[in-house]
């Protein structure tokens, strides 16, 4: 399966450029696509296609990375691979506005032959902020947390699935997982109607999840890396009833 994905990426440089392409950008998992887990080896094989093309692979971290994955601190890292640029933002402030891009010292250097600025770039307060956000993530050691209640997390979701239909797929790692809503599952066609209302009574109900894909009926969960089982008891025992209530 990743052979075929991969080879995908392989034609579209061997037919639509002329062989040397600037750039590859990838999340580790797609988050807003729906909460898409590539199979096992895919982007290693895409990172030495890039390279071969004389690409820079880029790996964004906005989503998975700092810990989120439970299986590493960057979600790049279950790939096998080390990108040439890192992007990160959202996460490691912790609410405050920072974001940083991650590469190597002679790509960086590329950056001095070329003009460009950042309105708040080494903002004082932020950085103090991120800072905090590391040593938080460390001390309180919250990517054991994010395998460990993302396991239970899974669990939990998966008992939902061999209960309701409506629930085709429930994937992820980590506390970055995505409950696929189908009408069939066998054609896989589908259920956004469904997603919109689960997402709308979860949220009257106090649990406030998001939804993405391309069709929009796929549940993303992303909770804070803090969670505890308790609360994906109560996550789950939501979901649940907002499921018995539809039909």
């Amino acid at each position: 399966m990743a052979d075929k994905y991969a080879n995908d990426v392989k034609n579209l440089i061997e037919q639509a450029t002329c062989g040397n392409i600037a750039a590859f950008i990838a999340e580790s998992i797609q988050g807003v696509g729906g909460t898409v887990v590539y199979p096992d080896g895919y982007l290693k094989k895409v990172w030495d296609y890039v390279h071969q093309a004389n690409g820079l692979f880029i790996a964004d971290e906005v989503q998975t990375g700092f810990c989120r994955t439970g299986q590493g601190f960057w979600g790049f890292e279950q790939h096998g691979i080390i990108p040439d640029i890192v992007t990160l933002a959202k996460g490691i402030g912790n609410g405050v506005p920072l974001a940083a891009v991650v590469t190597t010292a002679d790509i960086a250097q590329a950056f001095t032959q070329k003009i460009h600025f950042n309105t708040f770039g080494g903002n004082p307060v932020s950085c103090a902020a991120g800072k905090a956000v590391l040593e938080t993530i460390e001390r309180d050691n919250l990517q054991e947390n994010c395998a460990t209640v993302g396991n239970h997390l899974l669990e939990g979701l998966r008992g939902l699935q061999a209960k309701y239909e409506c629930i085709g797929d429930v994937r992820g790692s980590g506390l970055m997982i995505g409950v696929d809503l189908v009408k069939n599952r066998e054609t896989k066609e589908p259920h956004s109607q469904l997603t919109s209302e689960v997402h709308e009574l979860s949220k009257d109900l106090g649990l406030i999840i998001g939804k993405g894909g391309l069709y929009r009926n796929v549940l993303r969960i992303k909770p804070p890396l803090c969670i505890s089982k308790e609360d994906v008891n109560f996550l789950v025992d939501v979901l649940d009833y907002v499921f018995q209530q539809k039909p």
